[in-house]
């Protein structure tokens, strides 16, 4: 390590602490927003800042997705002048698009300008994640040996903690270092798996670590029964990586592969007939489980409200905005549910419990939507596809970046993010960044 700060700037601290402290999530000591504390975009910020000359390049270079936040804000005008505006809110709403950009700017500047060497902070990623995965068992043995000091020094540590038995959250599970258990296959695919693809073709060793790292966080985590979206999660993963580590037009491997999906599909059987909140959703249906029935009054709220307020659908109902939709939309959403013979009252208790700085969506796209509309949805995709299609590589402008792996990790982050609403979760600026660095 002081080797390698020995050889580069000083600054390059704050993008290790800021890579050192992904996994560092959901902890009092984040900078708040609705189920979400990171720190890591702020000290991505800060090495940003320490490099502004650099920054200026990487803005013209993904000029689009530098430009979002001006289109955001111009989108949530007629929002603003038609239900107000919640400063907090919006705050953290545009924050959390410039903690994006502040990601990507991070590792445009340290590892296509700067061209930093990847072994150093690869080796950090791996240690800061086996670091939370040992967090995690702590957290575990503290719970089920009950073992006070250790799970009310957690639960103090936490956000909102899910570690006591008292949790509204859902307690006895360790949480490890993340706002909530679900967000596990966030991190393991959204970032890990990723990076295990970008090392596959430039060191062979970290790879595998970070391939072994991935499977033990995931086995031990079902194992430790910390939540139920891991278990779809890495199904959903499985499947995909299956997909990218064969070559389907060779007869024997096309043969391997099918067995490997069958497998996986097996496995998937097997988890949900092992965990029983994923048996009682497939024996009850969505009122099945607290937790996944939220998910869907959560985002009919919102998305009910655009409806209310049909020009909302173009440009939303402004940043920070989220719970005038929530509210508008709550009646048509118990109508909804009531329909269905769902517990409508859910929709309405919802809204009435939430004000602009708690609400939550738990689904990036109904958050967007419901906020800058979908003339904001189409801007942002537009703007990562423009971006990455930017390629700095020349090999990568010469072959496309279309690649197999690229189409599998675009269809992997489109199914994570249908489960997370954070806009400076650290996986589509990586996506946009590294894409034309794959090396198949």
């Amino acid at each position: 390590m002081l080797r390698f700060l020995a050889t580069q700037d000083r600054n390059v601290i704050w993008l290790l602490l800021g890579i050192a402290l992904l996994p560092v999530d959901g902890t009092t000591l984040g900078l708040y927003a609705p189920f979400w504390s990171p720190i890591s975009p702020a000290l991505f910020a800060v090495y940003c800042l320490c490099n502004w000359r650099q920054l200026h390049i990487v803005a013209v270079k993904y000029l689009p997705m530098f430009l979002l936040p001006v289109a955001c804000i111009i989108l949530s005008i007629p929002g603003w002048l038609r239900f107000g505006i919640h400063f907090n809110a919006a705050f953290m709403s545009l924050t959390g698009l410039l903690g994006m950009l502040a990601t990507l700017g991070a590792l445009v500047i340290a590892f296509h300008i700067k061209r930093i060497p990847w072994n150093m902070p690869i080796r950090l990623l791996i240690a800061a994640y086996w670091c939370s995965f040992a967090v995690g068992v702590v957290q575990w043995f503290s719970i089920h040996l009950r073992f006070e000091p250790l799970v009310n020094y957690f639960s103090h540590l936490m956000y909102r903690q899910y570690i006591t038995d008292s949790s509204v959250w859902g307690g006895g599970r360790p949480q490890f270092l993340f706002a909530e258990p679900s967000y596990i296959g966030m991190h393991l695919f959204g970032i890990l798996l990723p990076f295990m693809w970008l090392m596959r073709g430039r060191d062979s060793i970290y790879a595998k670590r970070l391939r072994d790292l991935i499977v033990v966080y995931a086995i031990g985590t079902m194992l430790m029964q910390a939540g139920t979206r891991i278990v779809i999660d890495s199904v959903v993963a499985l499947l995909i990586a299956i997909i990218v580590h064969n070559t389907w037009h060779d007869r024997k491997q096309r043969l391997r592969g099918m067995v490997q999906f069958a497998g996986a599909c097996l496995l998937g059987l097997l988890g949900v007939l092992a965990d029983s909140r994923l048996s009682s959703i497939a024996e009850n249906g969505a009122q099945g489980d607290g937790s996944f029935f939220a998910r869907i009054y959560q985002s009919l709220d919102p998305l009910c409200g655009l409806l209310t307020h049909p020009w909302t659908l173009l440009t939303g109902y402004g940043a920070g905005n989220i719970i005038n939709a929530v509210w508008a939309g709550a009646s048509k959403a118990e109508q909804l549910l009531n329909g269905l013979g769902m517990n409508g009252g859910a929709a309405t208790g919802f809204a009435a419990g939430m004000n602009a700085d708690t609400v939550w969506t738990m689904c990036a796209y109904t958050s967007i939507i419901a906020e800058y509309g979908l003339i904001g949805l189409v801007l942002l995709v537009i703007a990562s596809i423009v971006s990455m299609t930017r390629v700095f590589d020349t090999a990568a402008a010469e072959h496309g970046v279309w690649s197999k792996t690229v189409i599998c990790w675009l269809v992997l982050i489109v199914y994570l993010y249908i489960q997370c609403e954070n806009y400076a979760f650290a996986a589509l600026p990586l996506f946009i960044f590294a894409v034309s660095k794959l090396r198949e």
